[in-house]
């Protein structure tokens, strides 16, 4: 049995997202502060990349901004050339945010039941998409 798990996002934290020319941020806000350890670990560049693959063109950050118990993330290249020339949908990077959220993170499944992380809808698989029902 692995120490990995994994949960939504959404039982980790909460969102805000929006346009920065070409690329879009995204903040993640930890429900508790002292949650930022896990939302740190499990948010990565590379998670990131994977998630959104040929989506995003351009380099992927992440930030901790521990004061407010969470991480900053942005993704170069992803609005098709931005607000005011693109064609996408959402050029602002308006959704990215909300859906985001209903991805699963990996976290260590002690260290999180220790920080009472509810683990009601952990799976053993990041792609189990069962909660979304």
């Amino acid at each position: 049995m692995s120490d990995v798990i994994w949960i939504p996002l959404s039982d980790l934290a909460h969102g805000r997202s929006g346009d920065k020319g070409d690329a879009f941020n995204i903040g993640l806000i930890a429900h508790q502060k002292n949650w930022i350890e896990l939302l740190e670990n499990a948010v990565t560049p590379e998670l990131l990349g994977e998630w959104y693959g040929d989506s995003v063109s351009g380099l992927i950050s992440v930030w901790p901004m521990p004061g407010i118990g969470a991480i900053n993330c942005l993704l170069r290249g992803g609005l098709g050339g931005g607000g005011t020339t693109s064609l996408m949908l959402d050029a602002q990077g308006k959704i990215w945010g909300q859906s985001i959220l209903r991805m699963r993170v990996p976290v260590n499944k002690k260290r999180a039941a220790e920080l009472g992380v509810s683990l009601d809808n952990h799976s053993e698989d990041q792609w189990d998409l069962s909660h979304l029902c």
